[in-house]
């Protein structure tokens, strides 16, 4: 008997659309951008190593680690590329370059994916109207969960663009970060011409705003859990002002050396 699955695609349909969970055409690849993670890249591996169904491929793009990162990763069975320029717009943009699924999730190595995370991926993509899409973040550490700054991140997808952007708010648009662990179509992100190579902080933020021109951007309701270490170190009042004070730079144009105000935080 024939199955679904060897049938050839209508015209002006993708396969992928037909069966979005199981064909090939839904492979994902996982990229990780990384600047010295060498405490948090072997439960990275761990965790990547049970997902369910499992990535195509996984990419880790160091951006110079001086910790011994890439070598942690490889020795954790991690394909590694070694991008000395540093910025997490340059390293998403290599990894893009470096995989070939059609589907692409862009993970930071202190965010924990959900076990069904590709098949969540699969799903919400198969939706052509949605040009991008993340997880929603709950911030934790080994002392306690940060309930007040994730809730706050959350409303923030929802007042920052309605605020900064309300035109695109009105097209369905959400401002997504880094620990959404967005995800999106890779001829998509090639199309608007991927992250802007200079931005060090808010890169994610200014793709949702290329991306709109594509589709929506939804955040997924399901949880990945996210490291607290920079509210662990700055305290909980100050890492919200400068998450407020840097995306309103952001917002009114004051773009340049944003990352002055948010410093690496390991």
């Amino acid at each position: 008997m024939i199955s679904k699955a060897d049938l050839p695609a209508a015209p002006g349909q993708t396969r992928f659309a037909d069966d979005p969970l199981t064909h090939a055409a839904a492979d994902v690849a996982i990229v990780i951008p990384a600047l010295d993670e060498a405490t948090t890249v072997p439960r990275l591996a761990r965790i990547l190593a049970i997902l369910d169904p499992a990535p195509a491929e996984i990419v880790l793009v160091d951006g110079g680690s001086s910790d011994g990162t890439a070598e942690i990763a490889r020795t954790a069975g991690l394909r590694v590329v070694e991008h000395r320029e540093r910025g997490r717009s340059t390293q998403i943009n290599r990894g893009v370059q470096e995989v070939s699924s059609p589907l692409i999730c862009i993970l930071h190595a202190d965010t924990i994916l959900p076990d069904d995370a590709i098949a969540v991926i699969r799903l919400t993509l198969a939706d052509r109207r949605v040009a991008l899409a993340g997880f929603t973040p709950l911030i934790s550490g080994p002392r306690k969960v940060r309930w007040a700054t994730s809730f706050h991140n959350w409303i923030k997808t929802w007042y920052a663009p309605l605020l900064m952007r309300p035109h695109l708010f009105a097209r369905g648009v959400r401002l997504l970060f880094g620990d959404h662990a967005m995800f999106f179509r890779r001829a998509d992100f090639l199309a608007v011409g991927g992250c802007a190579p200079g931005m060090r902080v808010m890169e994610e933020a200014d793709l949702c705003v290329k991306m709109s021109r594509l589709g929506r951007i939804r955040l997924v309701n399901r949880v990945v859990l996210t490291s607290d270490r920079r509210i662990e170190q700055w305290g909980e009042m100050k890492a919200n002002w400068i998450y407020l004070k840097v995306g309103i730079s952001w917002a009114i144009g004051l773009r340049r050396r944003l990352d002055k105000d948010y410093p690496d935080i390991r």
